[in-house]
């Protein structure tokens, strides 16, 4: 259960995040971006990070010993959405990694030949049947994700979606859901727990901090806490984003918690004090 929520100011020096801002060349700072650093839109295509965002990212970066931004968002589309080169990216909730400085996107080599088995299996369906059930279909590569945000029947078009879902699962592949939207993927690899131990890992990083708004961000809190648990962190800080679309395991699993990005936003000015 989270100790209570953080507003900036004394949140960063006295509270819960005292560890990072203490060692700062020793600790990590980690942030979904969409409901996290830019608040949830229509579309993905309407997402904004706020200016206010990208400069202090850019500030922490070079305090910090790790700064990076772990998304659901293809890596590349994340670093231009978010507008900030010098920090890392890890995009598809793991399958991408893009690096400070690099060009090309790391993909997860466990993803060897199956990188199209999702769009398959929508193209089996027919985009017609999509259409029908108001099932926006965003295009992120090996992840296929069905949106129905803004659909005139929301329930409906949930209820397609789980239908949907079972036929994915037995064909192979795994399932991700998020704030309207089912997100399909091929079996094996990636995942935001791999993602977080990826970017943790050879930094000499012994303190970090993920902030999270949705159920994918879960599995970063409880890989952080693992972490923290096998001795190769001192600290580990889980930051709940909550909303009032935001799933309840937020709130129970994280340490401490914020109301929406502008909540965020607050303690990354209280870290780059």
């Amino acid at each position: 259960m989270p100790p209570g929520s953080g507003r900036g100011g004394d949140a960063a020096a006295a509270g819960p995040l005292a560890p990072l801002h203490d060692d700062p060349e020793r600790a990590a700072i980690l942030t979904d971006v969409d409901g996290t650093l830019a608040p949830i839109v229509p579309r993905p295509e309407q997402a904004a990070v706020p200016a206010r965002a990208s400069e202090l990212l850019t500030a922490l970066s070079k305090r910090y010993g790790m700064v990076g931004c772990v998304s659901g968002r293809r890596a590349a589309e994340a670093r231009r959405l978010v507008g900030v080169e010098g920090i890392a990216y890890a995009g598809n909730h793991g399958l991408e990694l893009l690096l400070p400085g690099e060009r090309e996107v790391r993909i997860d080599p466990a993803l060897a030949g199956r990188e199209r088995k999702a769009a398959d299996f929508l193209a089996g369906l027919g985009e017609e049947v999509l259409a029908e059930a108001e099932l926006r279909r965003e295009d992120k590569g090996p992840i296929q994700a069905l949106h129905w945000r803004g659909a005139g029947d929301d329930r409906a078009a949930q209820a397609r979606a789980h239908e949907i879902a079972a036929e994915a699962g037995r064909a192979g592949l795994e399932l991700r859901w998020g704030r309207k939207v089912l997100e399909l993927r091929p079996p094996g690899g990636g995942g935001k727990d791999t993602a977080v131990a990826a970017l943790l890992a050879g930094d000499g990083v012994r303190a970090a901090a993920y902030a999270g708004d949705d159920r994918t961000d879960l599995d970063a809190f409880r890989r952080l806490h693992e972490l923290e648990a096998d001795g190769e962190l001192d600290a580990a800080i889980c930051v709940g984003i909550v909303s009032d679309e935001g799933p309840a395991e937020i709130a129970e699993e994280a340490d401490l918690t914020v109301d929406g990005p502008a909540g965020w936003l607050a303690l990354l000015e209280a870290l780059a004090e």
